[in-house]
Formats: C-alpha cells, structure tokens, sequence
C-alpha cells in the first residue's frame, strides 16, 4: 500500500476531530442540530486553516443515512464515499481552472435535478475569488434562490474579490489561523500516534514555522521525519527550515543587552556558517525583546510561560533600552531587503541599537566597549560636577502629585523669597548645555528651554519659569524631566520650579531665538549681495521674502 501523506491521513472528518474554528464550528453545530439550515455558506480564510475539511464535514452531514445531524456515522455508504472524495452528489469544483462563463454555465444546467443517491445536492467551490465577473453573474439569480435540495458551500482565501452581491446572498465565516501553541499541541498528538520520536524543540520550531497553518505543519513534518530519518530533533530542524539554533540567538541578546559591540559582531560572524535567514533571525530577537518587556512590567514574572535567561535579562537592561532595541528591530526589518547583503543590513541593525542605547560610551581600552552605568548610581559625567550652586530657598512648595515635582508660584505668601539667578561661575552647570546632554524630547525638552536655572541645593534642582510660559509645563514634560535629571544625577534628585510674573535671565529658548534671527539677518545680507538677485530686483521690481529664506550650514 502507498504511503499517505499525514495532510490526508488525519484531516479531520468530524466536527470534534477539529483544530480551533470554534466560533465556525458552534454556528454550524446548532444550524444542524436545530435544522436552520441556509442554502449558501461562505468560508474564508488563510490556506490550510480547514475551509475545504470543514464543508466535507458538512456535506456529509446532510447527507449521512442515519439523518441530518452535527455528528454523521460515518459508517454508512454516503459517508464513506464523501471521505474517499466519490460521491456523486457533492460537486467539488476548482474556480481557478473554471473561470470562463461557458464553464459556469455547465455547472449549473444540472441544478434543477434532484440528487442521486443522497438528501442534498451540494456545490463545493474551492478558490471561489477565481471566477471572472461574467462567472459571478451567471450564479447570482442559481446562489440566491437555488432549488430546496441544493446547497453553496464556497471557499476562499481572498474574500475581498468577491462582488458584494455574492457576499450578501451568502452566511459568511472567517476561519482564524491556529496559534503555534494549537498547532504544537495537535503536532505531538500526531507524533505520538505515529510512534514518531522528538523532542520540544523541534515541535516548537515547526509549529512557529507553519505560520498559522496546520496543514503547512503536517507537510514541514512529513519533511522533517524524512531528513532525521523517522526521528525529529531539534538541530536537523533548524538545519532544514534555515532556521538558527536558539542558543545562538541567545548569545546574540546576552550581547546586546550587554551592549558589548565586538563580541556582537563576532556572534554574527558565526553565524554566516549556518546560511541563516537573517530575517527570520531578526524576527526571534525581536520576540525575545517583546517578552523581556512583558517581564518588566508583570511583577509576578513566575506567572509568564518563559525561561529563566528571559527574567535575568529583563532585570539587566532599562525599559526605555528595550522598548528602543525592538522598535530600531522593527524598522530595520522593514528595510532589510534594501540593504547590499542580508548580513551587513542586519549587523547595521544591531549597531543601530548600540548607538541609540541610553548609555555612556567608554573609550580608551584596547576596543570601544559601551557600559551602562549601575542602576541608582551617578554617571561620571555627574561624580565630576561635586561642587553645588546653593541659593536662598523658598518656603515649602507643594508637590504636583503626578510628578512629584515642586511648584511655587511668585504671587504665593512666602516667608522667604528666591531671588534672581546669580552669575554662573566656571564650576557651575551650564544650563544649556546640560539639556543637550539629557537628550531631552519634544515636551520635555520645550519646558526645559523655557525655563531658568537657579541653581543646586543638595538633590534638589531648582528652576524659574516666566509665568507667561505656563502652558508649556504639563505633568507629561515634568515627569519626564525629573526622570532624565534623576537618570543623570542619581535616584533622590528633586526637581523644584518657580513660577515667577518675569524672568531677567535669558531661557535656552530666548538664546535660540536669537542666533536663529542672526543667522536669517545673515543669510538675507548674502542674498541680498548677490548680483544676481540685484539684477532681478531692478529689472523686474522685486522684493526679497524674508519668511522664504533657509539658512544654509555656511550661514549658521
């Protein structure tokens, strides 16, 4: 006897026998049970998710001897013929190879006729989205009132080629792909079945590849059994699929949390032995970073089906560095394609993550290496800055609640009052410069530049904001400027703002302004030199728009 292949051998013949499809499946159970039966049914969805197995089922419940029902016999002649594909009332047609109307038009001159052998006469058209306008035309007045012992099941993986008068005279039912975890669990009952041996690893690497498809699965398994020659392991699976051995990629995460570029680009080179697919590899580094993230923030990480490498790392890199390495993951696997070769678009990719992490860059050693600093603990850059500005306090302010950042306003009754900003000596912080460092954004940045440094005291910084500038602090822009100041002085930095009628000082905002006129005045003086723009504005009674002018990289 020939071999069959384990696609055909386990495709389902009963409901029960069903992987997932369960909302599909409760519709057509109670329509059966119930005898609310509609004489058209629509199932679309992905390739090898049941849309074919389902209508067989179908089918033969009408048709089962023993009377229509959710559960046919099986055993009886209807039955039987349906599972071996012979039964002379169910029409199973292929739309991609009769797509012309003539051949429509055949299909259906025997419509009228009552069945053969069974109760019903059912159409299964396979690919339905295949069939030419013309096609749909000639079953429109058939598919909306068909003759009482016929019935429609269509199939397709593309519903949104079929003309809306074919989709209103149907039930339609949009079967879902299977989770890998489905799609796993129906893979080892089968192994075990056939007495086939494996281990997780390898079940997990076919389920993950069959991308939401069970009949993918069992054709990747039927391969698989072949190449490890009845066994299944992991690394025979992985050799096959093009796949990485997950240590690997583990290695590769260890590294980058580690932010250690050399042996990064030495795990890459490692790698080119395998002929990996550096896509596929992309993509299980991002799903470890999705699961370090959902680490960070579940506390009880017992909870979570991971495995012991994914909790360490999650306590080992900051939030922002993994929310940042996944995205930069995310884009660069967008645009791997556009890259000279696989390999150097997916080392950029890594470089990538290196160079936007929130951390110093170490120089000096034999190779640059990039260290994040301990959490809790002061960067360099802030252990130099020992000596603080110390002014006169003002009273107790009360602490915004969502930032626990101070605010005191200039019209309160204070028992003692801050005065203006004093000169800044050498040794002092410069505020500007210190915004740039912080690598402040958008609303945080602009609260920042708006307002006045006054000066130090202990953990606690303090600023002046002009109370005309009010609305561009937010508890959003607080927040977020406390954490970038904590992050680079050190946990226990307070943040204090004053809100005064006026500010003397010049903001970071002001001086920006300032240089940006002086670059316009600048660039307008060179144009305005220009000969050739002289010559225009004599000729032709020109004049110069000054909101059109850019300054270029010499103006500035």
């Amino acid at each position: 006897m020939s071999y069959q292949v384990l696609a055909r051998k386990w495709r389902p013949r009963l409901f029960g026998e069903m992987v997932g499809q369960t909302h599909v499946l409760q519709a057509l159970i109670n329509a059966l049970d119930n005898d609310r039966l509609h004489h058209a049914y629509l199932f679309a969805g992905t390739r090898g998710v049941g849309k074919t197995t389902i209508a067989r089922i179908f089918a033969k419940s009408l048709n089962c001897e023993k009377g229509v029902s959710s559960t046919p016999c099986g055993e009886c002649s209807a039955c039987r013929e349906i599972d071996e594909g012979r039964f002379v009332d169910l029409i199973e047609v292929d739309a991609a190879s009769r797509t012309k109307v003539e051949d429509t038009r055949d299909l259906l001159e025997n419509v009228q006729y009552a069945p053969t052998v069974g109760r019903y006469k059912v159409y299964l058209i396979d690919e339905v989205h295949m069939f030419s306008n013309s096609s749909f035309n000639a079953l429109l007045k058939t598919l909306e009132e068909p003759p009482p012992h016929v019935k429609f099941l269509l199939a397709t993986t593309d519903p949104k080629k079929l003309p809306v008068t074919i989709l209103s005279r149907c039930l339609q039912f949009n079967l879902k792909r299977l989770a890998p975890d489905q799609i796993e669990q129906q893979v080892e009952y089968l192994l075990t079945e056939e007495k086939i041996e494996s281990d997780k690893q390898s079940r997990h690497l076919i389920s993950v590849s069959a991308d939401g498809s069970l009949r993918d699965a069992l054709s990747l398994l039927d391969q698989a059994v072949s190449y490890g020659g009845g066994v299944l392991r992991a690394t025979e699976v992985s050799t096959m699929l093009g796949t990485i051995d997950h240590q690997h990629i583990q290695d590769l995460l260890e590294d980058l949390v580690a932010l250690n570029g050399e042996a990064l680009l030495k795990q890459v080179r490692n790698m080119e032995q395998y002929s990996p697919d550096y896509a596929k590899v992309l993509g299980e580094l991002l799903s470890m970073l999705q699961r370090m993230a959902v680490c960070q923030v579940v506390e009880d990480s017992s909870a979570l089906e991971d495995d012991e490498v994914i909790r360490r790392l999650a306590t080992q890199i900051s939030a922002e560095d993994c929310q940042l390495f996944y995205q930069t993951g995310l884009i660069g696997q967008r645009d791997l394609y556009l890259a000279p070769s696989a390999r150097t678009g997916f080392e950029m990719v890594l470089l990538r993550m290196l160079a936007f992490s929130q951390a110093e860059v170490v120089v000096g050693t034999d190779s640059p290496r990039v260290a994040r600093p301990a959490p809790g603990k002061p960067s360099a850059t802030a252990e130099k800055k020992t000596e603080e500005s110390v002014v006169p306090v003002a009273r107790s302010a009360p602490r915004s609640e969502a930032t626990g950042v101070s605010v005191t306003r200039a019209d309160e009754p204070a028992t003692q009052k801050t005065t203006a900003a004093p000169p800044q000596s050498e040794h002092e912080m410069d505020w500007r410069e210190l915004i740039d460092t912080l690598g402040l954004t958008a609303l945080a940045r602009e609260l920042a530049s708006h307002c006045v440094l006054i000066g130090r005291q202990g953990r606690e910084i303090k600023l002046q904001l002009a109370a005309d500038k009010q609305h561009v602090m937010n508890p959003v822009a607080q927040g977020r400027l406390q954490e970038k100041l904590a992050a680079h002085f050190g946990d226990g930095t307070k943040l204090s703002i004053q809100i005064e009628a006026t500010v003397e000082t010049e903001t970071p905002a002001m001086i920006m302004q300032q240089e940006k006129q002086e670059q316009l005045d600048v660039a307008e003086q060179a144009i305005k030199s220009d000969p050739f723009v002289q010559a225009l504005c004599d000729t032709f009674d020109a004049t110069l728009d000054r909101e059109s002018i850019q300054p270029t990289q010499e103006n500035k």
